[in-house]
């Protein structure tokens, strides 16, 4: 067994404890923006292809006295890099955390580096090169007070880049966030959903990639630990095509988003196609004003501007104001998610919540407010 730890927005760590759990993970304890467990090599191949809410998977190789940089280079010259590390291979080093010693993440990270690079020129007289963009290892060294814990990026580039989405447009949700405000909505997949301020649509192709059990992962070019010495082609194989078989053909229900914008929605239709949802989802261009109910009931979820990064100056209090009415005339018998920055502007929808959860989109503190339309 194998002690990991999966890092989370702030906020989603009970959430994502939850979705680890599911996905098999023993001695589950959810901390700050992150959740430690444990498991075999299988379970870190899995949590890395269908967790839907993690950013990365640590494995943790050691912790370390750090009082001072030679403390740590100590303690790092203390782990046996070579099951980990050849020459052969490129590396980088991640630092996060610092004490009064060590408070700068890059000099920590080349002390981290000196301390691998001078044990391999000891052991085979020849070193790996640094390569900060693709490494085929990652070190990740966190500090906190006195300690230094070391671990290996299992996930490389974060698993919230699913691999569907290379367009985006000027504030995206990101993807592991649109799927936890799905899975706080409680949609049960078989009623029509819709989001009607979708950018480049992914809320709707979060819910719907959860409701047809399609793993998030799937989509990905690659991940750390398929760089790895002890990468294991067959367990990975195996894994890809139970994955691939696990599929639902088809939802049952509409779902759609729609933009002002029709080039965002022109992005949002690739979205869809780059992970075979295009037969699935409507997307479509039209003005908030003039958006009619596409049925009698189901669930809206929208992220609408709240000023911090789209359009600051525009008048955002008469365009939730429009929201509101919308919803209140239009959308009776529906239940509605608005993702709200900025307690001031939700206020101008005026209508009373019936649930409020904290969430952080990025380091903006949000209240995912609910709405029973009746």
């Amino acid at each position: 067994m194998a002690v990991y730890f999966a890092t989370v927005a702030r906020g989603l760590e009970a959430l994502a404890a939850t979705e680890l759990e599911d996905l098999g993970a023993q001695q589950v304890e959810p901390g700050f923006c992150g959740v430690a467990f444990e498991g075999d090599l299988a379970l870190l191949y899995r949590v890395n292809l269908w967790s839907r809410l993690v950013f990365r998977v640590l494995v943790k190789l050691a912790d370390c006295p750090c009082r001072d940089a030679e403390d740590l280079y100590q303690g790092i010259q203390s782990i046996d890099w070579r099951p980990y590390l050849t020459p052969d291979l490129t590396f980088a080093v991640d630092a996060t955390g610092k004490n009064r010693s060590l408070n700068h993440s890059h000099f920590t990270a080349l002390q981290v580096k000196n301390a691998v690079v001078d044990q391999q020129r000891q052991h085979w007289g020849d070193r790996s090169t640094i390569d900060t963009q693709h490494p085929e290892v990652r070190l990740n060294v966190h500090i906190q007070d006195d300690m230094a814990t070391v671990s290996l990026d299992s996930s490389g580039s974060s698993l919230h880049r699913r691999g569907y989405r290379p367009a985006v447009g000027a504030a995206p949700l990101k993807e592991s966030l649109a799927a936890a405000l799905v899975k706080l909505t409680d949609w049960p997949g078989d009623v029509p959903l819709l989001d009607p301020l979708c950018g480049s649509g992914t809320l709707p192709l979060e819910a719907t990639m959860a409701a047809l059990n399609i793993a998030p992962g799937i989509f990905r070019e690659e991940f750390g630990f398929q760089t790895w010495p002890d990468f294991d082609g067959d367990l990975w194989d195996g894994l890809w095509q139970e994955a691939e078989s696990a599929r639902k053909a088809d939802l049952g229900t509409w779902v759609g988003g729609c933009d002002r914008d029709p080039d965002i929605i022109h992005q949002a239709h690739l979205n869809a196609q780059r992970c075979d949802l295009a037969e699935q989802i409507n997307f479509w261009a039209a003005d908030l004003a003039d958006l009619e109910a596409p049925a009698d009931s189901g669930f809206l979820l929208c992220n609408p501007p709240y000023g911090e990064r789209l359009g600051a100056d525009a008048d955002l209090g008469a365009f939730y104001k429009l929201l509101g009415n919308v919803l209140k005339q239009r959308f009776k018998g529906w239940t509605a998610f608005v993702l709200s920055g900025n307690k001031a502007l939700s206020q101008h929808i005026g209508l009373k919540s019936a649930q409020r959860v904290a969430v952080y989109n990025g380091t903006i503190p949000c209240q995912w407010l609910k709405y029973e339309l009746y």
